[in-house]
């Protein structure tokens, strides 16, 4: 039997970090819960596409309210276990808090596009090696970027210093060292916090913060941190094959990738033969 939990219950828990719900997914959400008898399947995919939507989701369900004996991570579970009245409470509460004026929106549809992709190519590569729970491959690829739209928050020329920052990406130059000269902070700190509040596992969080430090993780000892490093694997090798480089930094060229191919490939065991097979196989799916 799933708890329900008040708006104002909901409110107190989401308390902290809010990264803005996608409108249209907002407006799907809304037409959904006014059906006479609402699909708690097709809420949950909705949901699942839109970090701010799922981060709040797991943050409630990971509550003390609920007081689980082990975290939450996939969205459809989250669902089933809050029920629909709670689940419709949160999107309820999530919509006041998710108004902005068109321009956000247009920026910040690059962060939602990109976050929506990467999600789906984790989880299928996730599959492909046998990594479980693929759900949290896919949590990952949710919310790995979850700081992007809070550094906007902060700083409104935010997206022109992440584009400085992918343009300069290379051995001597990570992406969050650019964003650290700059603003004194960078988006995967700030994600890293993020996840934290929403009571995402510390595996994931730790993947989050370290995302542009893939090449300090990788080397130290071949057997040290090995879920973090195929977790960023993962994650590093569907962020190139969706053109984050591209749509997040504006670039003709993945510089961050070039430095980091030749181990990320290794440790996925994939050959450079293998890893075109599988970008056309994400192709096929629609995904990128």
């Amino acid at each position: 039997m799933a708890q329900e939990l008040s708006e104002e219950q909901i409110q107190q828990a989401l308390q902290g970090i809010s990264v803005p719900p996608q409108p249209q997914i907002m407006v799907d959400l809304q037409m959904e819960q006014l059906m006479p008898d609402p699909d708690l399947k097709a809420i949950a995919k909705l949901i699942s596409q839109d970090p701010g939507l799922s981060g709040a989701l797991l943050k409630l369900v990971n509550s003390p309210h609920f007081a689980l004996p082990s975290r939450v991570v996939s969205i459809l579970q989250a669902v089933n276990l809050l029920g629909c009245n709670t689940v419709i409470n949160l999107i309820n509460a999530q919509s006041i808090r998710g108004e902005m004026n068109d321009q956000t929106i247009v920026t910040l549809n690059r962060f939602w596009d990109t976050a929506q992709d990467v999600a789906l190519t984790c989880l299928t590569l996730a599959k492909r090696i046998g990594y479980e729970p693929a759900d949290e491959a896919y949590a990952l690829g949710l919310f790995h970027n979850s700081g992007i739209p809070l550094m906007l928050k902060r700083f409104p020329e935010y997206m022109n210093v992440l584009e400085e920052a992918y343009a300069a990406a290379g051995d001597e130059c990570r992406i969050v060292d650019t964003e650290n000269r700059i603003l004194n902070t960078n988006h995967a700190v700030v994600g890293y916090y993020t996840a934290r509040s929403w009571r995402l596992p510390e595996h994931i969080c730790e993947a989050i913060a370290n995302h542009h430090n893939v090449q300090a993780v990788f080397s130290g000892p071949a057997d040290e941190k090995p879920q973090l490093r195929t977790l960023l694997a993962i994650l590093k090798a569907s962020e190139h094959l969706c053109s984050c480089y591209r749509v997040l930094g504006n670039q003709a060229d993945d510089f961050e990738w070039q430095g980091i191919q030749t181990q990320v490939l290794e440790h996925l065991r994939f050959s450079e033969y293998d890893f075109e097979i599988f970008r056309e196989s994400v192709r096929e799916l629609g995904i990128g």
